[in-house]
């Protein structure tokens, strides 16, 4: 709720307005705390799928608190370019940028198993795709026709179906321990339970910035427990610098076809991401749709800040939209609160001892904490085709790309015979589920008769029609 005292109905409607000082900085750290976890996350999964992250013994593995800390450095780079913007580019609102969960699966083959020289193709791919998503700007509004909630929403429940597996191996204990007495033991559930019950506690029973950062704090509470219970290695922490600054081509370049359409594909999607963050922004804040220049801005602030980060060592930016939801809560829209919360995160990016201190927190309470978040990107992505008119037509495109995405994913030795190139593209999973569907939508008549899925649904019918509960 909006509290009168920190300004004006008006003003804190207004993206302008500047909340004193004192109100506007804890405002502006709650927007890091909302996000810190989800923004840090996908390095370490990609260091991990590598080969250099967690139980792996690498002497490359300090490469990792590298990528963390310029996922912290770049979140704050992109937010500014949001919220304070650079003539056209950037939504001057209170945008809060963060590295995606969307492009980890596009990630994770092209690295997995390569160690540290895999991720000069990432960062090829990613300033690629970033130029090409910030292109994306001048025509952004012409694409979401052909990206209705049946495919977006499809898109979600993908990336979250894709990820699920990671948080049950890292709750286990990670790869590294796949095949150990170590893997799965009580003390390693004892630790990623205890991540998801104090999650859990705290968003249903508690209300406000608590229950909005529950999974940061039920990470503190798995970490707590984890080093009474002598699981912590602080040693990475006394080892790292105090101060840092970002190393240009820290990981190198190098172009590779699979990474740079696998990059610019997840863009258009990131992209239509965005917009509606930032139309959700406006209704929730302003209590106005967004304009054609705001939506325009924060597309090529997106792929902007992606390219940039790629040249410097980080992973894809993009809106997030847990922090829409808070502006919504607090019912502040003005962009200085969250050019705060950029600051913030930029100074933690420069200090790698914070990057350090993520890195000893065990695996098994990371795992605690990821496997409530990517279930929940999987609730996002089933919200999402709650708006869908589930008729025949949308069921028999939904079954078929879900069918062949997830299996591909699932069995990728069944493509292997195809070109390097086009195995990793199709075992992604979400790229090819994401073309058939917006292919199927768009050449497919509109309606089909009611027997004509019901030979092949085993006498399973849906009646969904789309709307909320309530509605």
């Amino acid at each position: 709720m909006a509290d009168a005292s920190i300004g004006t109905p008006e003003q804190l409607r207004d993206p302008d307005y500047t909340p004193p000082l004192a109100t506007a900085i804890p405002l502006g750290i709650q927007h890091v705390l909302a996000m810190f976890v989800s923004n840090v996350t996908p390095a370490i999964i990609v260091c991990g799928a590598a080969g250099f992250g967690f139980g792996s013994n690498s002497p490359d593995f300090p490469q990792m608190i590298y990528m963390i800390q310029m996922s912290m450095f770049f979140a704050g780079i992109a937010t500014l370019i949001q919220t304070i913007g650079i003539g056209p580019v950037g939504a001057k609102l209170p945008i809060v940028q963060g590295t995606s969960f969307a492009f980890i699966p596009i990630m994770i083959p092209l690295v997995a198993g390569k160690g540290v020289d895999a991720i000069a193709v990432l960062m090829g791919g990613i300033l690629v795709g970033g130029l090409f998503h910030a292109c994306l700007g001048l025509f952004i509004g012409k694409l979401r026709f052909a990206l209705p909630p049946l495919v977006t929403g499809l898109v979600v429940t993908m990336i979250g179906l894709a990820l699920v597996k990671v948080g049950i191996q890292y709750a286990a204990g990670g790869v590294p321990a796949i095949g150990t007495a170590e893997y799965g033991s009580g003390i390693n559930w004892l630790m990623a339970g205890t991540v998801i019950i104090v999650t859990l506690a705290l968003k249903f029973f508690t209300r406000g910035m608590l229950s909005i950062s529950a999974v940061l704090v039920g990470l503190l509470a798995g970490y707590a427990l984890a080093f009474v219970l002598g699981q912590v290695n602080l040693g990475n922490v006394g080892r790292a610098a105090s101060f840092a600054l970002p190393n240009p081509l820290h990981f190198g370049l190098e172009f590779s076809v699979a990474a740079i359409i696998g990059f610019c594909l997840m863009g258009v999607v990131s992209a239509v991401e965005t917009v509606g963050d930032v139309s959700g922004i406006t209704k929730g804040g302003a209590g106005r749709e967004a304009t054609d220049k705001e939506i325009q801005g924060a597309t090529f602030a997106d792929g902007l800040g992606t390219a940039v980060s790629g040249l410097f060592g980080a992973l894809p930016n993009t809106s997030f939209s847990q922090n829409v939801g808070l502006i919504a809560m607090t019912g502040v829209m003005s962009r200085h609160v969250v050019t705060i919360g950029g600051i913030f995160l930029i100074l933690c990016g420069l200090v790698p001892k914070i990057g350090a201190i993520i890195s000893s927190v065990p695996i098994e309470v990371l795992g605690g904490g990821v496997i409530v978040m990517f279930g929940m990107v999987v609730a996002a992505g089933i919200s999402m085709l709650s708006d869908v008119n589930w008729n025949r037509r949308n069921m028999v495109i939904f079954a078929i790309a879900l069918s062949l995405g997830l299996g591909l994913q699932l069995e990728p030795d069944a493509l292997q015979y195809l070109p390097a190139t086009l195995k990793v593209l199709a075992t992604s999973g979400i790229l090819p589920a994401a073309l058939i569907a917006i292919v199927l939508n768009l050449v497919l008549p509109e309606e089909l008769a009611s027997e004509s899925t019901e030979e092949v649904s085993g006498g399973l019918s849906g009646h969904g029609t789309g709307s909320l509960p309530g509605e």
